[in-house]
């Protein structure tokens, strides 16, 4: 018999109806990828949680790029930041109830990345590598939201439509269990979530990547020639 495909997106709203009806609002460790993913989940979040965007990719290379896309997550969260503090949203799908996020960034190591590839070099794009990747940006947020002390953690991962939504809540669910910290699952591409992260892209004029970050997935790209799509 075949498993029910899980709705990741539905376990989102459940949470956000739970802390809506117990009058709260937790903390969250959000891993961010790029900007342009984190702009709608930053939007549709910060509604309920008390955000900290972790910023830690040593998948990104070369250092010039991993810095370009840093100061674009900074620009936009001070953008968003404003518009709490000034309660002007320009359009956007937020309330007053919008709340300040915060940033934490790990130190960049690109390292850390290379030696979690050895032996997965020639993986193709969004296989065993890409879910190594996944798990090595998740565990040291899970990791750091235990030390911290925050309520949940999550990743910004699943708004891209190169990423598996399952692989990456898989891994939550597991790091949930060695960290106990709740893991809030998501499928963030869901209910036009990656239509409005372009759309917001533009809104901000984000700088947008041609690929994930890696030298594997530029190789990609280059390869098939892509068009625009976010990092990851």
């Amino acid at each position: 018999m075949m498993k029910n495909k899980e709705n990741y997106s539905r376990m989102t709203e459940s949470v956000l109806r739970e802390i809506e009806a117990a009058g709260t609002c937790p903390s969250l460790l959000l891993h961010s990828c790029c900007a342009p993913c984190s702009s709608y989940v930053l939007e549709y979040l910060r509604e309920y949680f008390y955000i900290t965007v972790f910023y830690f990719n040593p998948n990104i290379t070369p250092t010039e790029e991993y810095e370009k896309r840093r100061e674009e997550e900074l620009r936009l969260i001070d953008a968003y930041n404003r518009q709490v503090a000034e309660k002007s949203y320009g359009g956007m799908h937020s309330t007053g109830s919008a709340k300040p996020i915060r940033v934490m960034e790990a130190p960049y190591d690109a390292s850390l990345f290379f030696e979690m590839a050895q032996g997965l070099e020639t993986c193709p794009e969004g296989g065993e590598r890409c879910f190594s990747c996944y798990r090595l940006r998740m565990e040291e947020t899970a990791r750091r939201a235990a030390a911290e002390g925050f309520d949940f953690f999550t990743t910004t991962l699943s708004i891209s439509p190169l990423k598996n939504a399952p692989k990456i809540n898989e891994i939550g669910a597991e790091l949930e269990r060695l960290y106990g910290v709740r893991f809030l699952r998501s499928d963030f591409k869901k209910r036009d979530g990656y239509k409005r992260s372009i759309e917001l892209s533009h809104q901000f004029g984000l700088y947008r990547q041609n690929y994930c970050g890696c030298v594997f997935s530029e190789r990609d790209a280059k390869t098939r020639g892509s068009a625009e799509e976010p990092a990851g």
